[in-house]
């Protein structure tokens, strides 16, 4: 009898152990690395005014609340890596790199993106951007990620950088192995063409253009010039109050790896 009662609380105290266990075990723990990580890269130069400037960011913040773009994030383990980058004469890494799983993260990102400052710059210098990218914001990947997806985004072409120097640059974050997609806001009326006699920083005027001297499209100018690396795209969006739409149909593709 005493020893069957022995017994029982043998197993008793087994049994509450293995509960107290459980109690302690760890969290599970987050992956650690990412499928995609996502660098959204906005122009804010003198053509982006405050409202068109507050268009992008709230078309951001949009984007990154709508259950389809949440869908995507939520379809890799441990979602994606976002950082978004600002530029003009410089760039700026607006919101740093976060991990969003799901929609709680989304949300407070989306909550940082409206809470961006407008940065002071006149010029569209992407060359800058290019380099500030390749050198200060991937090398600050918190985990490895599968893919790295830069995706960039204006009204406007180069005007600040030569066109050595641009394709330089360009040919530099290619070589991370980054992908860099093309958002071109087309603007009727205000940048139907580019090219010959754009408007340009100083100095620049007496350096060659990244551009032949004819005129051509936004769109053609950011096939050459902006987008690269395994499987890049370009998505235009029609004018600033388009920028919602065609971005949040372009961060679902980007963020599930689709053909287009």
């Amino acid at each position: 009898m005493m020893r069957t009662g022995s017994g029982w609380i043998r197993r008793g105290a087994l049994r509450g152990a293995g509960l107290l266990l459980l109690g302690l075990a760890p969290a599970k723990a987050a992956p650690e690395s990412v499928a995609t990580a996502l660098v959204v890269s906005v122009d804010v130069s003198q053509s982006v005014d405050e409202s068109r400037f507050r268009l992008q960011m709230e078309g951001i913040a949009e984007a990154l609340e709508d259950p389809s773009v949440i869908g995507a994030i939520t379809g890799n383990p441990g979602g994606i890596l976002f950082a978004m980058v600002t530029w003009a004469d410089r760039a700026n890494l607006a919101v740093g790199w976060r991990r969003i799983a799901n929609r709680v993260d989304a949300a407070a990102t989306a909550a940082l993106v409206r809470a961006t400052p407008r940065q002071a710059g006149e010029f569209t210098c992407l060359g800058q951007m290019f380099r500030t990218v390749t050198d200060a914001v991937l090398p600050t990947l918190p985990i490895p990620a599968e893919r790295v997806v830069v995706d960039v985004s204006g009204d406007g072409i180069d005007n600040c950088t030569d066109a050595d120097s641009l394709a330089e640059a360009h040919a530099a974050l290619l070589a991370t192995g980054a992908t860099v997609n093309g958002l071109p806001i087309l603007v009727p009326g205000e940048n139907d063409v580019v090219g010959a006699g754009a408007y340009r920083a100083p100095g620049y005027g007496l350096l060659p253009t990244p551009l032949p001297q004819e005129r051509t499209s936004l769109e053609q100018w950011y096939r050459a010039h902006v987008i690269g690396g395994p499987g890049a795209f370009l998505l235009a969006a029609a004018g600033y109050g388009d920028f919602s739409r065609a971005l949040r149909r372009k961060f679902v593709i980007e963020i599930s790896a689709l053909g287009r």
